[in-house]
C-alpha cells in the first residue's frame, strides 16, 4: 500500500474512532490468546526444569522415549524406557568416556509411625554408586554400606523427623521393609530436590527394582579435554538404539514427566490455537462486515465524486490493517499474562508440573501479529467487496433501508451448508464405528455456525415472524417497532448476534460433549465392575505377588489383578501412517466376566493369552480391523509388538480401549506395580466374612486397602475429572473470547442508532418508551439466539452420543444448559441497554445533526 493511502487511513480512523473500536478489540483480544499459545508451544523447546542428580554427568545415555513422526510431534511413551545393562560396558569403552555410571530407578514410599504414606508417591530409590553424577553432598552420617543401610535427602529426612541413626519403614509396592539411616544427602544451593530421593547400596536397589538386567539411564563422565559434542556423536555412532542428552536436556532423561508434558504441550495449544485462529477470523469479519454496513452511506458518497470500487477496497482494506496492526502489537502483552495464567491453571488441575518455566521469546509474538493481519485482511476483503461494488444510488438506498434479498451465492451457500452439517452430524456415527464418526459430528458443528453466518438475517427474519408478536404481545407499541425495526434491519440485527449464536453452539457443544464422555465413562465403569471388593494401595501400586496371597483366602472365587498404561497404536489411513494414544489395561482372563466384564461384543475375552489383545468398539473402528487381524502397537516403554485382536468389547471408555493379558503390561510399566486387585466371592459365600478374611490376610501390609466398589468406579471419575479439566480451562477462554466479542458488536451496533433514537423522541416519544422498545428488542436477540445456537449444537451433541454410546441422548445437564442460557442473556441485555442509554444522553435536537 502506498504512503498515501496509509495516511488517508490513518486520518479516516482517527477521525472515526468509535466505529473502529469493535475491530481492535476483537483483533487485539486474539492477539492474546494466539500469543499465549505460541509462548507455551515454544516453552515446550526451550524450557524445561534444571537437571539435579545428573548435574555432574556432561552426558546422560537412555533408551528412545519417543516414536518419531515426520513433520508432526513425535508421540511420548508413558512409561520409562529402560536400557540393558551391557550397554553400559558400551559406553565405556567409546573414546574420551572417563566412566559410564548406571542408575536404577524405583519407586519408593516412605510411611509415617501410623502406616501413613508420607507426602506423595514421587520419591525414588536409587543406587549409591549414581551420587557420583549429581551435586549431592553428604550433609551427615556415612554412604550405605550393609543391605539395610539407606540414606535420605534432608529435606525428606526432616519431614520424616528421622536422624542419623534411626530407622524409617519403606514401602516398594505393597512390601514394607525397615531401614538404618545411615546418612543424609542434600542439593548444594540447599534447595529442595525436585524428586525425593533415597539411597540403597547398589545390589539393594538392583533387588527391589526386579530387573537386574536393565538400568533406566547411563551417566557419562568425560576424560579431560574430551570434547561433550564429539563424544556424544561417537556413542551415538558406537551403541546402538540410544538417545545421547546434553546440557538442559538431560533433565528430560531424569525426570519423566518432563518430556511428557512437552508432549502434551505441544498438542494441546497446536489444537486450541489452529481453532482459536478460525474462531478469530469469523469474529474479526463479523465485526467489519458491521462497521462496513454503517459506514455504507459515507462510501455511497466516495463513489459519487469518482472514487472506484478498487479504491474504495483499498481504502478499507488499509483502515483494517492500520486498525489491525495496532491491535496484534498491543494485544501481545495481554498475552503473556494470558500465558502465565494458562501455566497456572495448567498447574492447579496437575495436568503440568509446577516447576515448569516458560520460555518468552520473539517468535510467538511475530507470528501472532502475522495471523492477526492475515485473519483482518480476509475478514476486510470479505465485509468490503460488496460495499466497494455497490453503485453509489444503491449504497445510498442501503444505508436507509436494507436490501430486500441476500446474494444468489451467499444463500446459496448458506443453504447448502445445513444438510452437509446434519449429514456429517449423523451419517458417520451411524456408518463407521471409530473416532471419526466422534470427531465428525463435532466438526459439524462449525459448518452450521458458518450457515448462520450467511443466512443469519434470513433465519433472524423468520424468528422475528414467529417469535416476535408472542415475546412482545404485552408491550404495546414499544413491542410493535422492535419487532418492525428487527425485521427491517435484519442484516444489522444478524451480524451483531452472530458472536452470541456461535457462543452459545460451541459452549454447549463443548461442555455437553464432555459430559456425554465423562457420564458415558462413569457408567460403563460401574456397569462393568462385577467384583465384590477392590484391593488398591495409597503407595505407588500393589505389588503383583499380592494376588496370589488373595487368591489362598477362603471364601474368594475368583482373583484379577489389574494394571493401567497407555499403548501408542500405529495404522494406515490410505496412503499415511497415522497413531492414536489409548488407554489400556492389563488383567487375567480366568473368569473375567466374575470381577469385570467389558461387555463383549464379539470374541472371546478367555482366549486373551500371550500375543493377543482385545479392543474397544470406537478403537477397532478406528484401526479398521476385525477379529483375527493383527494391531501394531507400542507397549508403555515403547516396546513394539503386534498381537491378534481375539476380542472387541463396548465399555471402552470405562475401561480402556486397549486389553492385554496382565503380564505383558506389567513387564513394560515403569515400576512394574498393579493399579488393583478385584475380588469375587465364591457363590454362597457370606460377603461380609470373605471379607473380614481378605482384611485379616493384608493386615501386615500398611499400605494396602480392601475397599468396596465404589473405590474402584471413584478412581475412574477422578481419572475422567482430571483429564476434562484442561479442556474446560481452554473452553473458557474461548467462550471468554466469544463474550467479548457479542458485548462488542451488541454495542457497537446499538451506539450507532442514536440519530435513530433521536428521531423517535422528535416524533414524541420518551425516554422510557425508547428504552421499552429496546428491552423488547433484545428478548427478540436473546431468545432468536438462544434458540438457533441450541439447533445448531444439537445435531453435533446427537452424533457425539450416537458414536460414543449408541444411544440418541447427549448428557445435557439441566442446570449447565440454563447457565449457557443466563449468560447468552445477560451479555446481550447489558451490552444492548447501556449502550441504548448511553446513546439517548444528548439532547435528540443535537444528536440528529451530529455526523456519523
Amino acid at each position: 500500500m502506498s504512503r498515501r493511502m496509509l495516511a488517508l487511513a490513518w486520518s479516516t480512523v482517527r477521525g472515526r474512532t468509535g466505529g473502529f473500536v469493535a475491530a481492535f478489540v476483537a483483533v487485539l483480544l486474539g492477539s492474546a490468546v494466539i500469543t499465549a499459545c505460541g509462548i507455551l508451544l515454544e516453552s515446550t523447546e526451550r524450557s524445561g526444569v534444571p537437571t539435579e542428580r545428573y548435574r555432574a554427568a556432561e552426558l546422560v545415555v537412555g533408551a528412545p522415549q519417543a516414536m518419531p513422526v515426520a513433520d508432526d510431534v513425535d508421540p511420548r511413551f508413558v512409561e520409562r524406557a529402560t536400557l540393558p545393562a551391557d550397554r553400559i560396558a558400551d559406553v565405556a569403552r567409546v573414546p574420551g568416556v572417563r566412566a559410564a555410571v548406571a542408575d536404577v530407578s524405583v519407586a519408593v514410599s516412605l510411611l509415617t509411625a501410623d502406616g501413613a504414606v508420607l507426602g506423595d508417591a514421587a520419591t525414588r530409590g536409587h543406587g549409591w554408586g549414581s551420587t557420583v553424577l549429581g551435586p549431592f553432598t553428604m550433609s551427615a552420617g556415612r554412604p550405605p554400606t550393609a543391605f539395610d543401610d539407606v540414606v535420605l535427602d534432608a529435606a525428606l529426612a526432616e519431614r520424616a523427623g528421622v536422624p542419623v541413626g534411626g530407622t524409617v519403614r519403606l514401602a516398594v509396592g505393597s512390601t514394607v521393609a525397615t531401614f538404618r539411616v545411615s546418612g543424609e544427602v542434600r542439593l548444594p544451593d540447599g534447595r529442595a530436590s525436585r524428586q525425593p530421593a533415597v539411597f540403597f547400596v547398589d545390589e539393594r536397589v538392583r533387588e527391589l527394582s526386579g530387573r537386574a538386567d536393565r538400568v533406566a539411564v547411563i551417566g557419562v563422565l568425560l576424560l579431560p579435554g574430551a570434547g561433550v559434542e564429539e563424544v556424544a556423536d561417537a556413542i551415538r555412532a558406537a551403541v546402538p538404539d540410544v538417545v545421547v542428552y546434553q546440557g538442559r536436556e538431560r533433565s528430560e532423561a531424569e525426570f519423566l514427566d518432563l518430556g511428557g508434558t512437552r508432549s502434551f504441550v505441544s498438542e494441546l495449544t497446536l489444537a486450541f490455537g489452529g481453532s482459536m485462529v478460525l474462531v478469530i477470523m469469523i469474529v474479526v469479519g463479523s465485526t467489519l462486515a458491521l462497521s462496513v454496513r454503517q459506514r455504507l452511506r459515507e462510501l455511497a458518497l466516495l463513489r459519487a465524486i469518482g472514487a472506484t470500487p478498487k479504491q474504495v477496497l483499498r481504502m478499507i482494506t488499509a483502515e483494517t490493517m492500520v486498525v489491525g496492526t495496532l491491535g496484534a502489537v498491543l494485544g501481545v502483552v495481554p498475552g503473556i499474562g494470558l500465558s502465565l495464567a494458562f501455566r497456572a491453571a495448567f498447574v492447579a488441575v496437575g495436568a503440568i508440573p509446577a516447576d515448569f518455566t516458560l520460555s518468552i521469546g520473539p517468535l510467538p509474538v511475530l507470528v501472532s501479529v502475522v495471523l492477526c493481519l492475515i485473519g483482518a485482511r480476509l475478514g476486510s476483503w470479505v465485509a468490503a467487496r460488496r460495499a466497494a461494488r455497490l453503485r453509489p444510488v444503491d449504497a445510498l438506498g442501503e444505508a436507509v433501508l436494507e436490501p430486500p434479498r441476500l446474494g444468489r451465492l451467499r444463500l446459496t451457500v448458506g443453504v447448502l451448508l445445513i444438510p452437509a452439517g446434519l449429514a456429517m452430524a449423523l451419517v458417520p456415527p451411524l456408518r463407521l464405528r471409530g473416532e471419526g464418526a466422534a470427531e465428525s459430528a463435532a466438526f459439524s458443528a462449525f459448518l452450521l455456525i458458518f450457515a448462520v453466518g450467511l443466512l443469519g438475517p434470513k433465519l433472524l427474519a423468520g424468528a422475528v415472524t414467529v417469535l416476535g408478536p408472542w415475546l412482545n404481545r404485552r408491550a404495546g407499541v414499544s413491542g410493535f417497532l422492535a419487532t418492525a425495526n428487527a425485521h427491517a434491519n435484519a442484516r444489522r440485527l444478524a451480524a451483531a448476534t452472530t458472536p452470541l449464536i456461535m457462543g452459545i453452539t460451541l459452549a454447549a457443544g463443548q461442555l455437553f460433549s464432555d459430559t456425554t464422555a465423562s457420564a458415558a465413562a462413569q457408567d460403563q465403569a460401574a456397569d462393568a465392575l462385577r467384583a465384590d471388593f477392590v484391593v488398591t494401595s495409597t503407595s505407588a501400586g500393589v505389588s503383583p505377588e499380592l494376588a496370589e496371597t488373595l487368591r489362598r483366602v477362603p471364601g474368594v472365587a475368583v482373583v484379577t489383578p489389574v494394571v493401567r498404561t497407555r499403548t501408542l497404536v500405529t495404522f494406515r489411513s490410505g496412503e499415511d501412517v497415522q497413531w492414536r494414544h489409548y488407554a489400556a489395561q492389563g488383567i487375567t482372563a480366568d473368569r473375567l466376566t466374575t470381577t469385570l466384564d467389558p461387555g463383549v461384543l464379539d470374541g472371546d475375552l478367555d482366549a486373551l493369552r500371550g500375543d493377543t489383545v482385545a479392543l474397544s468398539r470406537i478403537a477397532a473402528g478406528t484401526l479398521d480391523v476385525a477379529l483375527g487381524d493383527t494391531v501394531t502397537l507400542r507397549l508403555g516403554d515403547g516396546t513394539p509388538v503386534t498381537p491378534t485382536v481375539v476380542a472387541i468389547y463396548e465399555r471402552g471408555l470405562g475401561l480402556g480401549d486397549v486389553t492385554l493379558p496382565h503380564d505383558v503390561v506389567l513387564a513394560h510399566t515403569t515400576d512394574r506395580l498393579d493399579l488393583a486387585v478385584l475380588v469375587a466371592a465364591a457363590p454362597g459365600a457370606d460377603v461380609g466374612v470373605v471379607g473380614a478374611a481378605l482384611r485379616s490376610a493384608v493386615a501386615g501390609l500398611p499400605t494396602v486397602r480392601v475397599s468396596d466398589r465404589a473405590a474402584f468406579v471413584g478412581a475412574q471419575r477422578e481419572a475422567a475429572a482430571g483429564e476434562s479439566a484442561v479442556g474446560l480451562i481452554l473452553n473458557a477462554v474461548l467462550l471468554g473470547y466469544l463474550a467479548i466479542a457479542v458485548v462488542n458488536t451488541l454495542v457497537m451496533a446499538t451506539a450507532a442508532r442514536f440519530r435513530e433514537f433521536a428521531l423517535l423522541r422528535l416524533v414524541g416519544a420518551t425516554r422510557r418508551q425508547v428504552r421499552a422498545m429496546m428491552r423488547s428488542e433484545t428478548r427478540i436477540i436473546v431468545v432468536t439466539a438462544v434458540l438457533i445456537g441450541t439447533l445448531a449444537a444439537i445435531p453435533s451433541l446427537v452424533g457425539t452420543s450416537l458414536a460414543l454410546t449408541r444411544t440418541l441422548l447427549p448428557a445435557v445437564p439441566p442446570l449447565a444448559y440454563l447457565g449457557i442460557v443466563g449468560v447468552a442473556a445477560l451479555l446481550g441485555w447489558a451490552a444492548v441497554m447501556t449502550s441504548a442509554r448511553i446513546a439517548m444522553r444528548p439532547r435528540p435536537v443535537e444528536a440528529i445533526g451530529v455526523r456519523e
